[in-house]
């Protein structure tokens, strides 16, 4: 079975069966995607590539923000226009190709990036029609920091600011203990040193 088969087939409840807490760690990158690097404005629109079912424009949209979500597997489109009904469009393309219908103001490509055929010009590609920044996630243990940082500005986003992100997906914490893993991300060393074993960073990168 191919990775777009089992996509598809994973496509309805995606989000609650890929997260333990969808909420506290969603709502989380939300809040990222927020204020990470250049501040979003209440009515500025996030374009989510490879948006799955859509489970990040619910808590995006919380924040006033617009939402655009885009996915490759036509069933996970399905299921994010299902979730969001007619609260935000919802397209059918592949992130190294896709353009959306006009600028956007931020860009997000999660659990994603592997999917450029070539980050650089994937890079390029979304800074074409991204007005503030461009966000995504980064494991440190699969991608040098420093590669990245050099296609980044390869594609004339010379700003970077990479933020640990510590709450985990598949493990389901009370919720003191999430504050406690939101204030960890702000620690220096000891995030760093629970990077080398696991977790991501979050990356909003911009022009000067």
């Amino acid at each position: 079975m191919s990775e777009r088969e089992q996509y598809a087939r994973q496509a309805e409840e995606w989000t609650e069966r890929s997260y333990a807490d969808a909420s506290a760690y969603l709502r989380h990158r939300a809040e990222l995607v927020l204020n990470l690097g250049p501040r979003l404005e209440a009515g500025d629109e996030v374009l989510d590539l490879a948006c799955g079912d859509g489970g990040l424009g619910g808590f995006l949209l919380e924040l006033g923000l617009r939402y655009r979500g885009v996915d490759a597997t036509p069933e996970m489109a399905a299921e994010a226009r299902r979730r969001l009904r007619d609260l935000a469009p919802v397209d059918v393309g592949d992130l190294n190709e896709y353009v959306p219908p006009a600028p956007v103001a931020a860009t997000t490509v999660f659990r994603a990036l592997y999917y450029a055929h070539d980050r650089a010009a994937f890079f390029r590609h979304t800074a074409g029609y991204t007005e503030q920044k461009l966000v995504f996630d980064l494991n440190p243990r699969q991608y040098g920091r420093e590669e990245v940082r050099a296609d980044l500005r390869s594609a004339g986003l010379e700003r970077a600011a990479l933020r640990p992100f510590l709450v985990p997906q598949t493990v389901a914490l009370p919720r003191p203990a999430v504050a406690v893993a939101k204030a960890l991300e702000r620690s220096g060393p000891p995030a760093r040193l629970a990077l080398r074993f696991r977790f991501t960073y979050l990356v909003a990168a911009w022009r000067r």
